[in-house]
């Protein structure tokens, strides 16, 4: 006989428990609400002994209690939210030892990041998406919008715009990183070791023409007035491609070859090695980057040094920029270049 559960003796759901506040800290640890917020959001301006800030971070973990972003945003008038367009290239270990650097001061300095996945989104479009989160700051790797979006999200309460590119924007502070100097030191060292029919690898995958394109130019300015070539080298990063580009390499005659980063350098170095074809010997080989990998080939590999901005000075220029938003904006070339010579090349 099947039994019918009786309704009313079913256990009634318990009722959501209600998010504590700063008020159930405050009276766990015998503090005022002022007391709580000035201790949980790192107000230097005001002075809290030692215990009394363990008393307050020790109640806040018991009762779980996290502030309220939105709240101490209106509290303070504008957000602590730091936005960073994802970057529509393929980021590679040097750039993101950059970023988590970058984030990890901006926390130090109270701020949140926040990275936005603005694929589709370009120029002013992409600036109005962003606007809609009403950040503090924006900081945008590659190609930005214009001057128009820059005032879109100033108009939305953003009080720095920083961009990291070629060129300056209207309105925006800018990080300018040309990477023409990248292919410039790289050609330069190839043609001073004597070498004068020079293959430049330009990679095949969407969203690195935005630093290949630069490093082209600047290789093809390496060798106005003498007598040595630069060759286009189109080269997917994978095995395969890399091959069918060894196999020709006797037709092609080459005698040295910047690779575009350590990474491509590393995929054409074995694919030539394995062709028969001699490194340094008779293809000389520079990458750029210096990713400790590239130390432990055989031959080690030449490489172009980046020097990018630190994340630390990047982050104080937020920080500078947010307490005084009528500021002029700043301008400074910030990536150096120098070539480190090992045995390939």
């Amino acid at each position: 006989m099947v039994q019918i559960p009786n309704p009313s003796s079913a256990p009634e759901p318990s009722a959501p428990r209600s998010a504590p506040t700063s008020a159930d800290v405050a009276r766990l640890a015998g503090v005022s609400r002022a007391t709580v917020s000035y201790v949980l959001n790192n107000a230097g301006a005001v002075r809290i002994s030692e215990p009394t800030r363990r008393r307050v971070h020790d109640a806040a973990r018991e009762l779980g209690y996290v502030p309220h972003a939105a709240a101490r945003s209106l509290r303070a008038g504008h957000s602590r939210t730091v936005l960073m367009p994802a970057p529509s290239f393929p980021a590679g270990p040097l750039y993101s030892g950059f970023l988590s650097e970058l984030q990890w001061a901006l926390g130090r300095l109270d701020y949140t990041v926040v990275q936005y996945g603005s694929v589709g989104l370009h120029g002013d479009e992409a600036a109005r998406a962003w606007a809609e989160l009403r950040p503090v700051a924006v900081l945008v790797p590659g190609r930005g919008p214009g001057p128009r979006g820059v005032e879109i999200l100033k108009r939305s309460g953003a009080r720095a715009v920083v961009t990291l590119g070629p060129e300056a924007v209207e309105g925006a502070h800018a990080l300018l990183m040309d990477h023409a100097v990248v292919g410039h030191r790289a050609v330069r060292h190839l043609v001073e070791r004597g070498r004068r029919r020079i293959g430049v690898v330009m990679p095949a995958e969407d969203g690195l023409e935005f630093f290949s394109a630069p490093r082209l130019a600047g290789a093809r300015d390496a060798v106005r007035g003498t007598d040595a070539t630069v060759t286009e080298l189109p080269l997917a990063h994978e095995e395969r491609a890399a091959a069918r580009l060894a196999d020709r390499w006797d037709s092609l005659g080459l005698d040295a070859v910047f690779a575009y980063n350590d990474e491509y350098a590393m995929l054409l170095m074995r694919a030539l090695q394995d062709a028969g074809v001699r490194v340094p010997g008779d293809t000389a080989l520079i990458g750029a980057d210096d990713l400790m990998l590239g130390r432990l080939l055989r031959p080690r590999l030449s490489t172009v040094h980046l020097e990018l901005p630190s994340g630390r000075d990047l982050a104080a220029l937020v920080d500078r920029a947010v307490h005084d938003p009528g500021a002029a904006p700043e301008r400074r070339e910030v990536l150096g270049a120098t070539v480190v010579h090992r045995e390939s090349s």
